[in-house]
């Protein structure tokens, strides 16, 4: 039986604050072998909110779980509704100056690697390559009973069709791709299934009290094993899935940093936390690295 998935944390009073000097980033970049580990805090710059930053979404919405997802017809109504229309704006997403930054650092030689706890494929549009994503991609659908995959776009037109003038102005979108909309505004929004086996669809993404799964687990261990070093961006740490590769780090002796502005539930295994905003702080690493970062190979 899955518990219900660990949405907050309380943090340590007796932890030191975050500086606000990049250098022991920079130093650790330019040593090379620097595996990422990135979470929403990225790709707020984008115009994506995060869930536990300031104004972030858990503080007026809970995120679907997959229980509640296969527990019932009504909960993915309610979700492919929410989502459909969240998806006309998050796809449209670009990346930032983070990403960037990442991609010019990759290029460059001094990364070993990229985790991502992210579903918006920004990393990738930005140029990055061999991106791991732990949590999957929203950019893919599933099929649960038949485990055929077939791309996002592909869904958004058959619920286009479906569900014609559906056209509802959501409160806010959340980090999943999630917008907010009231039961009123779902109202009979028709669910589509898949056109293999009729069976019922689901976003190619690992959702709140669902496991990852355990191949894509030990690759990200075996990442963390070949790395000098772990760099966190932007994320709170707060759910075991990123934590635990934190953990490994940390107990091989390795050095683990992290940007994140506010603290986070990895600072206890830290080298150092940097408490800057993601885009400047990752800008003037390059700076200091003489890496050029530019704005070219984004998702058209």
């Amino acid at each position: 039986m899955r518990m219900r998935p660990t949405l907050s944390w309380t943090p340590a009073a007796d932890l030191p604050p975050g500086t606000t000097d990049p250098e022991p980033v920079t130093e650790a970049l330019g040593s090379g072998g620097v595996l990422v580990l990135s979470g929403a805090g990225i790709s707020t710059e984008s115009g994506i909110p995060d869930y536990r930053g300031e104004g972030g979404s858990l503080s007026r919405h809970t995120p679907m779980t997959y229980q509640d997802f296969t527990g019932g017809a009504q909960a993915r109504r309610r979700y492919w509704a929410r989502s459909h229309l969240g998806w006309r704006t998050f796809g449209r997403a670009r990346p930032n100056a983070g990403h960037r930054a990442v991609t010019a650092f990759g290029r460059h030689g001094l990364l070993s690697g990229v985790i991502t706890q992210n579903v918006d494929g920004l990393h990738q549009a930005a140029g990055s390559e061999g991106v791991v994503e732990l949590h999957g991609s929203l950019d893919r659908v599933v099929c649960l009973s038949c485990g055929a995959l077939s791309p996002r776009r592909e869904l958004a037109r058959r619920l286009e069709e479906a569900n014609a003038g559906f056209r509802p102005v959501a409160a806010a979108m959340n980090p999943d791709g999630d917008a907010d909309l009231t039961d009123e505004q779902v109202g009979d929004f028709h669910v589509v299934p898949c056109v293999v086996c009729g069976g019922v669809l689901k976003p190619d993404v690992v959702f709140f009290g669902e496991a990852v799964p355990p191949r894509r687990v030990e690759l990200c261990r075996e990442l963390v094993r070949e790395a000098s070093s772990l760099l966190v961006l932007g994320s709170s740490l707060t759910v075991m899935s990123g934590l635990r590769f934190v953990r490994q780090a940390a107990e091989a002796g390795k050095p683990v940093l992290i940007v994140n502005r506010d603290p986070t539930r990895g600072d206890r295994y830290a080298t150092t936390r940097v408490a800057l905003p993601l885009g400047p702080a990752l800008t003037a690493v390059a700076d200091r690295l003489s890496v050029p970062v530019d704005g070219a190979a984004e998702r058209t």
